[in-house]
């Protein structure tokens, strides 16, 4: 078992204990979800820090799903599990307030407002990627499991991540129109 191993197993332990597998979610359990989003984000080649956001994302609730299953006041224990670096991820993802950041994400000195403390964040260009890599992983999931969902949403989803684009691997950009339909983007 390798490291990285070790960590997952201790992050899906805690997000057990936490309630996640007791949570429901479209396509079944948060936990479920939370899963399919760390795998998703493995197959598109990313590094083991994003994997581990990306299965802990939801763990200070985020914008579209607002029911925490640990308080901020306590993400010394989600560091403790998934490392300095991945907590940072997850505080950045479930921190955005989608409505005022979204529209203008990708532009230069683009606003990232924090929908805890009100405060406009400035993360870096890495963080931004991985928080455009995480936004599609975690869509595109929704999409593929719940067709109501792509129904509705996918054409909007679609127009997004092609903002997001710059920010984005290719293997997410390829997921995205195929899942969401469209032009390939670059």
């Amino acid at each position: 078992m390798t490291d990285d191993d070790v960590r997952i197993a201790r992050a899906e332990a805690l997000l057990t204990d936490l309630g996640a597998a007791d949570s429901p979610h479209p396509g079944g359990t948060l936990l479920a979800h939370l899963r399919r989003v760390r795998s998703r984000l493995a197959d598109w080649g990313a590094g083991s820090d994003l994997q581990l956001t990306g299965l802990c994302h939801a763990a200070y609730g985020t914008d579209g799903f607002p029911r925490p299953l640990l308080p901020l006041d306590r993400r010394g224990e989600l560091a403790a599990v998934i490392g300095d670096a991945a907590e940072a991820g997850v505080y950045l993802y479930a921190a955005c307030d989608r409505g005022a950041t979204y529209p203008t994400l990708t532009g230069p000195g683009a606003p990232f407002r924090d929908r805890f403390t009100g405060a406009t964040l400035a993360p870096g260009p890495l963080a931004l990627a991985g928080f455009a890599e995480l936004s599609a992983a975690n869509e595109i999931d929704l999409a593929v499991d719940d067709p109501a969902f792509r129904d509705r949403w996918g054409t909007q989803l679609l127009a997004l991540f092609t903002r997001f684009g710059p920010l984005l691997s290719r293997a997410a950009r390829e997921d995205c129109r195929a899942v969401l339909g469209g032009a390939d983007y670059r």
